[in-house]
């Protein structure tokens, strides 16, 4: 018999936290943008964003930390630039920008925290 846990099964401990993120509550950003908030800890906070077809993120994000994003699928139009299923993007701090997508798109994010 297996130690392991199953992955949809929540773990914490102080070295590790485990979660389905299917299991975490989508919340509205606007009417077909559904952000869900990630575990966060001191260094860096989590999300996963669904964009359905033709929807643009309300207002310009500016970043006062890093922020990165990996595109699971669909496709991303950030900054005129297309970003399609596999782009890793990176913002430095003190960079702006407003996604948005014409064909729907999944995106995970990390924003880092100061530390």
């Amino acid at each position: 018999m297996s130690n392991e846990t199953p992955s949809s099964i929540s773990t914490k401990n102080t070295l590790k936290t485990v979660i389905n993120v299917e299991d975490v509550e989508p919340h509205e950003v606007v009417p077909g943008i559904l952000r869900r908030r990630l575990p966060a800890t001191d260094y860096a906070r989590g999300w996963l964003i669904d964009f359905a077809a033709g929807t643009e993120w309300p207002e310009v994000d500016e970043h006062a930390t890093e922020e990165r994003y990996f595109v699971i699928s669909g496709e991303v139009i950030d900054g005129g630039e297309r970003h399609g299923p596999g782009s890793y993007v990176v913002f430095a701090p003190g960079s702006e920008h407003r996604p948005r997508t014409e064909t729907g798109a999944r995106m995970l994010g990390i924003s880092m925290m100061n530390a």
